[in-house]
């Protein structure tokens, strides 16, 4: 496994993966359940494997990209490889919730395992876990803490505002 640190305007990322995929994104803000992060030990510094996922990642922070284009390779249960690319599907400045998102994978009393298959995320951000909330639009859960979360919410909400795309928040 391979890894990659870098700083941006929300908090340092640590990224790591091998030549099939991203597998983890850290957002590394020392808050949530996730805690300080420790770098394995049999894991190796390559910053050129993940030139493009710091670049689209920096973009992103910019204001300058709203989704990745990148290979990914998240370890999870086939559900949560669902939930997972649900996920991907919620568009940038858009909210959805536990329950929308379970009935989408026509489980609709399923919204708990969505919310510990979101809660399991290797790679959020890109895959944006961030965009869930409760069913009453409530900030519920986040691994790498609730202040992040709200940050990446109002950043998506703001650029989408400035590009003329005010978009139905919730429920999109």
């Amino acid at each position: 496994m391979y890894y990659t640190r870098f700083e941006t305007r929300f908090c340092d990322m640590i990224l790591a993966g091998d030549e099939q995929g991203l597998q983890h994104l850290h957002l590394d803000t020392g808050e949530g359940k996730k805690g300080p992060f420790e770098l394995p030990a049999h894991w190796l510094l390559n910053d050129d494997l993940f030139q493009t996922a710091k670049a689209q990642i920096l973009e992103y922070c910019l204001g300058q990209r709203r989704g990745f284009d990148l290979p990914l390779n998240p370890q999870g249960t086939e559900f949560q490889q669902t939930v997972w690319q649900a996920l991907q599907d919620i568009p940038c400045g858009e909210l959805r919730t536990y329950g929308e998102i379970a009935k989408q994978l026509g489980k609709p009393t399923a919204s708990r395992a969505v919310g510990a298959a979101n809660g399991r995320n290797p790679i959020p951000l890109i895959i944006p876990c961030h965009r869930v909330v409760g069913s009453q639009g409530k900030l519920t859960g986040f691994a790498h803490g609730l202040a992040i979360k709200q940050q990446l919410i109002e950043w998506e909400a703001r650029q989408e505002t400035s590009l003329g795309n005010p978009r139905a928040v919730l429920g999109g």
